[in-house]
């Protein structure tokens, strides 16, 4: 019997604190459209904490389509305080990143220019994964940020550093072991010492996340040739300050790296603003408690309404079988009427030879 409450406490304290997780959710809007709420006309939304499915549906709405028919009439309220009342004048383009391990960035870096502008609401992350609730893949197009990292120069790690503002010497004993030398706003410097095993995981998944986004504007390139151009929903998550968390040799470096996290969240948003000439907003959930390695909070899923090509298929595959059925029936007739006259025939014939 102890035993058994051995492991029944340790069950039970888990379940208290999963079900009192909470975070953050930022909306990030358009630097030159509005598609959220501004802050000085939605204080109500920043008080009011959201459910994970109420982000999901934020989300669909976002890119265009319709909330999920189980949304409550309280999660459509939290929708209308966030999104501008036009369904007409969506993005259709989500820039949408999970964040574990950091609770809330305004308490690292106060005065971030990207968030301290974003609407920002609490979020409850008790619940099980949300739902993404996404028609058939030809009215969305979903790119993955989660695509690990192949192998990597040092000429690509010093395009990386240039990128953010800053510089990459290389080691000349030993080859991928340089420093990242990035400057911070507040004029603070964070140094990369590739050689340091925690330093490097830490680089390697933010040039992970920087790499996967500039594959992303390329398909959006690719995309925006189309004649029926879809819905681009840009979705991943970052658990790159976990790894930092967990070594206690790090020196208060996860401050720093959050902080370098923040800048560079700030590089990607203002690339894709230029990619999508505006037509894209952010979603960035914040999870203070790191998730189990590939865990993610949201999942997409894909409806089961037909699709265009589908429907297509079927009407094709219809009007063969009304084809073939037209012909077959005219065989039958035509096969009918030649037996019909045969027989006639030879009863004509019969009758003649009978009289005979």
């Amino acid at each position: 019997m102890k035993i058994f409450y051995l492991f029944l406490i340790p069950s039970l304290l888990f379940s208290f604190f999963r079900a009192e997780s909470t975070g953050y959710v930022f909306f990030i809007d358009s630097s030159t459209h509005q598609f959220l709420r501004t802050q000085s006309s939605n204080d109500v939304a920043q008080s009011k904490s959201m459910l994970l499915p109420e982000v999901a549906a934020a989300v669909s709405v976002l890119l265009g389509f319709a909330p999920p028919v189980t949304l409550s009439a309280a999660g459509s309220s939290k929708l209308n305080e966030v999104l501008v009342p036009n369904p007409f004048d969506r993005p259709c383009a989500v820039f949408m990143l999970e964040v574990s391990g950091v609770d809330d960035p305004l308490v690292v870096d106060p005065k971030n220019a990207l968030f301290s502008k974003a609407l920002k609401s609490g979020v409850d992350l008790g619940s099980s994964k949300a739902d993404i609730q996404l028609p058939d893949e030809e009215q969305v197009s979903v790119i993955s940020l989660d695509k690990p990292l192949g192998d990597y120069t040092e000429e690509e790690m010093n395009d990386f550093a240039s990128w953010l503002g800053g510089s990459y010497v290389t080691d000349a004993t030993k080859t991928l072991h340089g420093v990242l030398t990035i400057p911070l706003a507040n004029g603070d410097n964070v140094n990369l010492h590739m050689s340091k095993l925690v330093h490097r995981e830490f680089a390697l998944k933010l040039f992970a996340l920087s790499h996967n986004i500039r594959k992303a504007m390329e398909i959006h390139e690719d995309l925006s040739l189309t004649l029926h151009r879809p819905a681009e929903l840009i979705m991943g998550s970052f658990d790159g300050i976990k790894a930092l968390q967990e070594q206690h040799d790090s020196d208060g470096f996860d401050k720093q790296g959050m902080r370098l996290l923040l800048a560079t969240l700030s590089k990607i948003f203002d690339s894709l603003q230029t990619a999508y000439e505006g037509q894209i907003v952010g979603v960035i959930v914040f999870n203070g408690v790191p998730q189990p390695e590939s865990k993610t909070l949201m999942n997409v899923m894909f409806t089961s309404r037909p699709s265009p090509r589908w429907l297509a298929e079927t009407k094709s595959s219809l009007n063969t079988t009304l084809v073939a059925q037209l012909l077959v029936r005219r065989t039958l007739a035509w096969v009918t009427g030649v037996v019909l006259l045969i027989a006639t025939l030879l009863g004509a014939l019969v009758a003649a030879s009978s009289r005979d």
